[in-house]
Parts: C-alpha cells; sequence; structure tokens
C-alpha cells in the first residue's frame, strides 16, 4: 500500500465540510491562534484515514505492513496536531478548549464507525461533521470573540452540515439507480432551517445566515427533484453553495448590530 492510500482521505466532500468552518470563524474573528486551530482541524480530517486503517486492523486483530505506515503516518500527524494546538493556547485565549470537550463525544461517536469499517453511515457522518463544525466556534473563542457569536457560529456550520449529508447521499444514490427517498433529504433542509432560526431567537445567529441557510435548503429539495447531475458537478456545486453560505454569514456576523 502506498503512502497517498495511507495518508490521503477518500472522502472528496469531507475538504470542503472541514474547511467551512475554519473559514467561518476566521472571517468573524482572524487570528493567529484561529489559523492555528485551522490547521489543526484539517490536519485532523486527514489524519483520520490512517487513524481508520490502524483502527481497523488492531479490530480484527492484524497486523500488515499498511498497519505499520498508517501507524507511522499518524503518529507524525498527531504530534503536528498536538503542537498546534498547544500553540494556539499559548498565543490565544484558552477558551476554546471548551468546544473541544463539548465535540471530543460527538467525534467519538464518529471514530467507533469507523472501527467497525462503517464509516459511510449516516449516523457517522453527520456527527464527524459536526464536531468539525464546532472549529468555527473553537476559532472565535480563541480570538477572543464573545461566547454567544462563537456558539452561533457553530449553529450555522452544523445547519450546513445537517441540510447537506443527506441531500449528497440522496443524488448519490440517484446517480447510481439505487432505491432512494426523499423525505429525509427533505426533512433535513427543515431540521438546518430550524437550527439557525433558533439561533436567531436566541440573539445568536444572523439573519443573513438564516437567510442563507433558507435559500440552501430550498435549492437542495429542487435539486433533489430534477436531473441528477454527474458526480463532479454534484461536488462542484457543493463547493459553491458552501461558500455562499459561509461568506454569507461571515459577513453578517461582522455587520453593524
Amino acid at each position: 500500500m502506498s503512502l497517498r492510500q495511507v495518508a490521503v482521505p477518500s472522502e472528496h466532500g469531507g475538504w470542503s465540510l472541514t474547511l467551512e468552518p475554519v473559514l467561518l470563524g476566521l472571517l468573524v474573528e482572524p487570528s493567529l491562534a484561529g489559523g492555528l486551530l485551522g490547521l489543526a482541524a484539517l490536519l485532523a480530517f486527514i489524519a483520520r484515514a490512517p487513524l481508520r486503517i490502524v483502527l481497523v486492523d488492531r479490530y480484527r486483530d492484524r497486523s500488515l505492513d499498511r498497519t505499520l505506515l498508517a501507524g507511522r503516518v499518524l503518529a507524525a500527524e498527531t504530534g503536528l496536531i498536538l503542537f498546534l494546538v498547544a500553540l494556539a493556547t499559548i498565543v490565544g485565549e484558552p477558551r476554546f478548549w471548551w468546544v473541544v470537550v463539548v465535540a471530543g463525544p460527538l467525534a467519538g461517536i464518529g471514530i467507533s464507525f469507523d472501527l467497525r469499517s462503517r464509516s459511510r453511515h449516516l449516523l457517522a457522518e453527520l456527527t464527524g461533521t459536526l464536531a468539525v463544525a464546532s472549529v468555527a466556534s473553537a476559532i472565535a473563542l480563541a480570538g477572543g470573540e464573545a461566547w454567544g457569536l462563537s456558539i452561533g457560529l457553530w449553529l450555522i456550520a452544523g445547519a450546513r452540515a445537517v441540510a447537506t449529508i443527506p441531500y449528497v447521499r440522496l443524488q448519490l444514490r440517484r446517480r447510481k439507480g439505487q432505491p432512494f427517498q426523499r423525505w429525509g433529504s427533505d426533512l433535513a433542509q427543515v431540521l438546518a432551517v430550524d437550527i439557525v432560526v433558533f439561533g436567531l431567537v436566541i440573539g445568536i445567529v444572523s439573519a443573513p445566515a438564516v437567510v442563507a441557510i433558507a435559500v440552501l435548503g430550498v435549492l437542495q429539495v429542487i435539486l433533489a427533484r430534477m436531473t441528477v447531475p454527474p458526480v463532479p458537478v454534484i461536488g462542484a456545486r457543493q463547493i459553491v453553495f458552501g461558500l455562499a453560505v459561509i461568506v454569507t454569514a461571515g459577513l453578517g456576523a461582522n455587520a453593524p448590530r
């Protein structure tokens, strides 16, 4: 097994869903500590590839050449992640650790699915992505942002993930000619809007963010009923949708209130 096979994640959509919370946090509260946490989050996403290999092989009580290679890659990436987080703690506000503690169980659920080679399970994808969404809040807190707005960023990034993952799973099933049901994706759009509306009501999410998530939901409900495009087009659309939501929410959070 080559180094690329061990070290590079196979989830193409995961790159966007990891970078979006990083961008959102830095748009609202740019700082050195936030940048360090953003790099750590990206490395954590990359490190999931070798971690999955090590966990699965250990779970099945086997030791292969790929296990050793993945273990070495994982050790190097883990060391760098710890260094980046420690440095962020020194140069920024250490309050972000509270977010890390709260998001930890969500990440743990995703890892438990990795252990059983069930990474594609809906619950695994949702919990893992919601854990990554917390990075937006951590970055804002590390830069000195207020608690309310910082938690609001987590809600926005989380709502984006809740709306997107079931929709993309639906489109992929349609593209492959597999059995599908639209109601799960439609329900996810409603839930995503409810999340940000709740944040708006309690004063931690901006109106532009609510509008952005609502527009995303409407678009995905409509697209789920149109001819499904090739997989690269589905991915490209999600990049555009994600950037639109994050930039709108980021600028909205920075607007005078």
